[in-house]
Parts: structure tokens; sequence; C-alpha cells
């Protein structure tokens, strides 16, 4: 069984001197601290390992492609800043959030200088110009589909039921984009067809909605240690998780649907409110469909690389999408 944590941490490791290099010391000071802040904290840097795995699993050269990997993860980071702010949150990864370390506006522009960078990075590729072009073009429609998917989410923060194809296109947005970007990026710079592209493309999207999904999962019932954040923060805001929208679908006891809509979108819901949503979902199914629903896209994922040959890189990928699913953190 391939060990992916080690995998993903020999890879982060090796993404630590490109991802200082594109970001030199410049002035203002606080403002260069602050866009290196995430980007430097390491993590388990799953997308610019996604990049480099799929390079190489269509049969091209991985160092060819660590441009690309970096600049995924610099939008990563962008985005992460952003979504701190918008969402007023003051933990990530058990570190003080950058708009509360640095304050509102130079979090705004760390996430724009980390966007611009991005971009300068994928310009250095060393493959044919039409092949850059190629990258260049997935790579900012995903962006701009993450911002419709980010405020899509921002959208269903109100406590409305939304359908489950509203929900999953959210995600789909929020999250399967930048994840299915590099994978389709990484495959173009190692050299494959568009048959392979796309395919490679759709694995990825598959697994990104996998990812949320547990992600959302995780989010109720994971260990705020390990999270390096509070539990039960999607039932606070309101948010249509799978979790919630399968819930209002399915709870048939009055006094049980009124006890639980009167803890969704309830920002200062204590503890033990939390404690009584989760207890309510888990009685309604919610939590194990959620579960289920992720898995099988995770199976679909996999599926997906059927097109490719069998080599170390496949074997990563699929254990990476297997891995998605197995997280506690």
């Amino acid at each position: 069984m391939m060990d992916v944590k080690k995998i993903l941490s020999e890879y982060s490791k090796r993404f630590d001197g490109p991802i200082d290099e594109f970001l030199p010391p410049e002035k203002p000071d606080n403002l260069m601290k602050a866009t290196v802040q995430y980007p430097q904290a390491g993590g388990k840097r799953m997308r610019p390992a996604m990049v480099l795995a799929a390079a190489g699993a269509v049969g091209g050269n991985k160092d060819k492609a660590m441009p690309l990997a970096v600049a995924i993860e610099y939008i990563h980071n962008f985005t992460l800043i952003h979504d701190d702010y918008m969402d007023g949150d003051e933990k990530r990864r058990g570190m003080t959030t950058i708009h509360v370390k640095y304050g509102g506006p130079t979090a705004i522009l760390a996430g724009d200088a980390l966007f611009a960078r991005a971009f300068e990075v994928i310009a250095q590729l060393d493959v044919p110009d039409g092949v850059v072009r190629d990258v260049l073009k997935v790579v900012t429609r995903a962006v701009w589909d993450l911002a419709r998917g980010q405020q899509m989410d921002v959208n269903n923060e109100n406590g409305e039921e939304v359908t489950m194809d509203e929900y999953i296109e959210t995600i789909r947005l929020k999250t399967s984009v930048l994840f299915a970007a590099g994978a389709a990026g990484g495959a173009m710079i190692g050299g494959a067809d568009k048959r392979t592209v796309d395919a490679v493309h759709e694995y990825a999207m598959l697994l990104g909605v996998a990812f949320q999904m547990f992600d959302d999962v995780l989010g109720l019932v994971g260990d705020p240690v390990k999270l390096g954040k509070s539990v039960g923060n999607d039932v606070r805001k309101g948010k249509s998780t799978v979790m919630v929208t399968h819930a209002l679908k399915n709870i048939k006891n009055e006094n049980i649907m009124r006890e639980f809509r009167s803890v969704l979108g309830k920002m200062d819901a204590t503890e033990e409110d939390i404690r009584k949503a989760r207890k309510i979902m888990e009685d309604a199914g919610s939590v194990d469909f959620a579960i289920e629903m992720a898995t099988d896209y995770t199976k679909r994922a996999i599926k997906k690389l059927d097109v490719l040959k069998d080599s170390d890189d496949k074997e990563f990928m699929i254990a990476l999408a297997e891995f998605a699913m197995k997280r506690d953190v």
C-alpha cells in the first residue's frame, strides 16, 4: 500500500525551494511577510503534487511542470487568504490568519500579489508556446469558475434549502476546478493528447468534489485540535453542505426539524447547539450519506485513470484520491 502521507511530505519539501525562489524579499515588509506566510507554511500541498504526478503519469518530464505546480500553490493560497478574510476566520492550520495578523487591506493585497506572481511563473514554463497558451487557458478558466463557486457558497450561507445538484455545482466550482487545472496542465506539459488530458481533468474534478464533501464532514465531526479550527462553523453560517441538504429533505419529525432550523444559521450557536445539530444529522443518516456519496465520487475519479499506462505516478494519483477520503485533517 502506497504511503501517500510520506510521498506528499517528500513532494512538499521538494516545493520549498521553488516556492521561496519566486517570492524574493521586497518592500514593503509587511506585505511581503503576509504574502509568504501561507505558501511557506508547508502543508499537504496536494494540488502541486498532482501537477507533477500528472506530468509524470503521461510520460513527461516532471521538472518542466514545476513552475505550474508552484503557480497552482500560489493561487490556492491566494484563495485561502481571501476566504479567511470573507469568513472572518481567526485561525488557519493553527496559525493566526493573515487579515487578523496584518489587517484586512494587507490581506487583500497579499492575495492579489500571489495571484499576479502565479501567472508570471507560468509564463516561465519551458515548453512550446502553444502548450503555455493551453495551460494559461485552463488555469484562468479555473480561477474564473472558482470566483463563481465562492460567490455561490456565500449565497448559500442563509439556511435556505438548496438542491443537491446546486450544492454539487457549488463545490465543483469552488474546489474541484483548481485540482483539475493543475492535473490537466501537468498532463499538457507532459505531452499528453487531448483524450488523456480530458480524462485526467475529469479525474481531478471528481476527486475535488469528493475532497470537499469529506472536508465538510470533517468540519462537522472532525477533531478541532487536528483541524486547527472550530467544528460546526458551517452550521453556524447556515451553509448548505451535503449533510444539511440531505437533513432538510429527510427529517420528518416537525419538532426535530424546528430544533434543527433553530441552530442552522445561528452565528452565536453554542457548542451544545452544534452537538444537537450534529446528532440530528447523524440520526437522519446525513453524515453517512455524505461519506457514501464522496466515496462514489472517489471511485469514479479513479476509473478515469484507466486511460493511463501503469506507473508509480498513476498509482500515486489513485492513492491520492483514496487518501482524500481517509484524512483526519
